[in-house]
């Protein structure tokens, strides 16, 4: 193949939702460019196991089952391993892909070596309202970022690359190099934050994270989507405190802390409480204990 069509590795991950999965890779059958290899990791899915017959339909798919399961980075960095390309694209397995997204994206970063990851703008499934375009990095006192262009009806305004803070873990572009340099997507995380914290792994060794408007897939996460989730509750305050442990130091990470303390933790507490989510406040107090108990997150 042409030097001027480096192998792109497709990399994403199937954890019981096998009917996504599919619709991935019938999306994947019409991709333009020519060059890309594609690799599924099963996360030791407890239903929904990629069979032989759907190994038969996608010979061309690396799959690879792990024996437990991984969370987000540890089945990415599984896939990664076993990636052969110049380029490492990961994608969640609930996007859908346009035949033409990838040729702007490579072309872009073949020709700035400077840029260490890349996201696509990302739409919700009824291909117009906006997901991401681009973000706002994790504040030192909150512990949250925020997203460019959310629920705006794309008109064609995010069409163009620009420097962000920080990309989307639904699709994720990153040269193999710079994998080299920075190493694997932290796992300390399991679910969550891992690729902020990663974003910022590859700022500090000098490359710049960019969002790439000319290009664009779906995700099909709702735009509804709630956070009624004991699971979802538990990470995103444990990993919250992981992040901002991993990333500030001195006053930002001290005035975070004290955000945290004497703001966070009693407006949830009362929040729980009043709305009888006992579920959610044992989650979130689950989530600050594991930080409580556990001194080493590098």
């Amino acid at each position: 193949m042409s030097s001027g069509y480096p192998l792109i590795s497709l990399i994403t991950i199937n954890y019981i939702s096998l009917k996504d999965t599919i619709e991935f890779l019938d999306t994947t059958t019409k991709l333009t460019y020519p060059n890309i290899e594609i690799i599924v990791v099963d996360n030791n899915s407890p239903e929904g196991k990629p069979s032989e017959e759907l190994k038969a339909k996608y010979p061309h798919v690396n799959f690879i089952e792990s024996k437990k399961n991984l969370g987000f980075a540890g089945g990415n960095n599984l896939g990664i391993k076993a990636a052969k390309g110049e380029y490492y694209f990961l994608l969640n397995n609930d996007t859908l892909l346009f035949p033409d997204f990838l040729e702007p994206i490579v072309e872009f970063m073949k020709s700035h070596p400077e840029i260490g990851m890349a996201s696509p703008k990302v739409l919700y499934p009824d291909g117009k309202t906006i997901q991401f375009a681009g973000a706002i990095g994790i504040s030192p006192f909150t512990g949250r970022g925020k997203c460019l262009g959310i629920h705006e009806s794309d008109a064609g305004q995010y069409d163009r690359n620009y420097e962000t803070d920080l990309g989307h873990g639904a699709a994720l572009i990153i040269p193999k190099n710079v994998v080299d340099e920075v190493g694997l997507m932290p796992e300390v995380y399991f679910l969550y934050y891992e690729e902020h914290d990663w974003c910022e792994m590859v700022k500090r060794k000098g490359y710049k994270t960019y969002f790439l408007g000319k290009s664009k897939i779906i995700h099909k996460e709702s735009v509804t989507t709630g956070n009624e989730s004991p699971l979802k509750t538990y990470y995103m305050t444990r990993n919250r405190i992981i992040f901002m442990r991993r990333n500030f130091s001195g006053m930002p990470f001290l005035s975070g802390i004290l955000f945290f303390i004497f703001f966070s933790i009693p407006k949830n507490t009362i929040t729980y409480l009043l709305s009888g989510k006992q579920k959610l406040l044992a989650s979130f107090y689950k989530g600050l204990s594991w930080n409580l108990t556990n001194f080493k997150v590098n």
